[in-house]
């Protein structure tokens, strides 16, 4: 019984040590502090393995206002999964103070690299001077961001939202070529202020610069969503008959959903009456889109996952990377929808 007691008390004994033979560090109120909530945990696409040191990427993302924008998290978790990285991601919902609350966080947490899809163009001058002072390198994923100093971050890794914006206005010039007279075009832009929004509309404009044919009777924001597109585009139609628009372009399919509810409880017929061109290319849009409803679909690619972790790859490797990705992209007719929506993603 005494040498069971003494194998149990070396067992013990042995417990109490690594395997480098120093004891384990205390769990203090200080350690607990750097680790992650459980809220942040679940979120991971990655359980972190103890006995590896995986690269640690750190995401801000800015919401989940859209198909698209779900479609885009579930490729970077996935994405991560696939290649090791263990990714730490953090909701925004729509709100920049969320994000640079998130990017301090990584900071704290002395991620390797951190990624941001900005909400909004401007105001990242700080923040971004922060993580460089850190010595974590960032990139800026989807959209934009507007600094003086865009040694701040590495690269961006996202569409030209100008040149979808060219599309849409250059399949509206030969959509409507032989229309006679003026043209009232309704614009449902996104979020005030952010990239896509900015860019969508200046590239669709540059198309109708010397047409003075071309009327611009309505535009506003509403935020890429399907709720929102309702009720901005509801208002555009509450003028007299010979003043509606005859073509909307929604800077986004959520917002061309909603402005089509809108169009029918007015008695008129999207896709007819008005002519609609959206930006994204969802399986749904293209289903609509093949039912003639919508007219064009200007595709926006969101599976950015791999592009991402590919980036996040090279800069821990020590090698440069361009300071601007692009993914190829197209612009999808009833002809095409069909066919395409069932190669679709999300």
């Amino acid at each position: 019984m005494n040498g069971l007691c003494l194998f149990i008390l070396l067992l013990l004994v042995g417990c109490t040590t690594h395997e480098s033979g120093s004891a384990p560090l205390p769990v203090s109120s200080n350690n607990l502090e750097t680790l992650p909530s459980v809220e942040e945990w679940m979120e991971s696409a990655v359980a972190r393995d103890t006995s590896t040191t995986p690269i640690v990427l750190g995401f801000s993302q800015l919401g989940r206002e859209s198909a698209w924008r779900l479609a885009n998290s579930t490729s970077i978790r996935n994405a991560a999964a696939e290649s090791g990285i263990s990714l730490v991601i953090k909701n925004a919902e729509q709100s920049q103070t969320k994000q640079f609350e998130a990017v301090r966080s990584f900071i704290r947490q002395k991620v390797d690299v951190i990624a941001i899809a900005p909400v909004v163009e401007s105001g990242w001058d700080g923040i971004l001077q922060e993580a460089k002072d850190a010595g974590i390198p960032v990139i800026i994923v989807d959209r934009s961001v507007d600094v003086k100093d865009t040694s701040l971050f590495v690269t961006t890794i996202g569409s030209d939202f100008y040149e979808e914006g060219v599309k849409a206005g250059k399949y509206i010039q030969d959509r409507m070529r032989n229309h006679p007279g003026s043209i009232r075009i309704a614009e449902l832009q996104g979020t005030s202020g952010s990239t896509p929004s900015i860019q969508r509309g200046e590239g669709f404009r540059s198309i109708f610069d010397t047409r003075a044919d071309i009327i611009f009777s309505q535009s506003a924001p509403a935020d890429f969503t399907e709720s929102k597109g309702k009720e901005v585009m509801k208002g555009f139609l509450q003028v007299p008959e010979d003043e509606r628009p005859q073509v909307l372009f929604a800077h986004n399919d959520e917002m061309a959903f909603g402005a089509i509810k809108a169009i029918e409880e007015v008695g008129l017929k999207p896709g007819k009456d008005i002519i609609i061109v959206s930006v994204d290319g969802s399986r749904k849009a293209l289903d609509i889109l093949a039912n003639g409803q919508i007219n064009a679909v200007v595709e926006c690619n969101p599976l950015l996952g791999p592009q991402l972790m590919q980036a996040t790859k090279e800069i821990i490797a020590g090698r440069t990377l361009p300071k601007r990705m692009v993914p190829r992209e197209d612009i999808f007719t009833q002809e095409s929808a069909e066919r395409e929506m069932h190669n679709r993603r999300f």
